[in-house]
């Protein structure tokens, strides 16, 4: 189970986020009015998303056997609050062109992709 917090002050958006032992900033971009002392929310979404691809394609080549040199995943995401995509590229190094298809076809069904395609519920309430 993953447990966070987030906490902002009088900084005008700088918010500061624990999960677990590990503690960052979050903020906007100076062009909305924050400090950009960290990435903004929807970065931080993109890039759980890349950890999550890697971290899933690296486990998934160790148990294989499978040589991997290095993996690059390239996250882009586009649209309006009605149509937002993200399109991810693979960039794979040491594997021959059918080892990196199956990374490919695995990238679909990592934990963090399945439950963005899926939604999640999400419930709010006072403390």
């Amino acid at each position: 189970m993953a447990q966070g917090t987030a906490h902002i002050g009088a900084a005008r958006y700088r918010t500061r986020i624990e999960v677990g032992d590990h503690a960052l900033t979050a903020d906007e971009p100076e062009s909305l009015g924050g400090g950009n002392l960290g990435p903004a929310p929807f970065d931080l979404l993109v890039a759980a998303l890349g950890a999550c691809t890697a971290i899933t394609l690296k486990m998934y080549a160790e148990n294989k056997g499978w040589p991997l040199e290095s993996l690059d995943v390239a996250l882009t995401l586009s649209g309006g609050k009605d149509a937002r995509r993200i399109d991810r590229v693979l960039t794979i190094a040491g594997l021959d062109d059918a080892q990196k298809a199956k990374l490919a076809d695995v990238a679909e069904r990592t934990p963090l992709t399945l439950t963005l395609k899926s939604g999640v519920p999400i419930d709010t309430r006072l403390a």
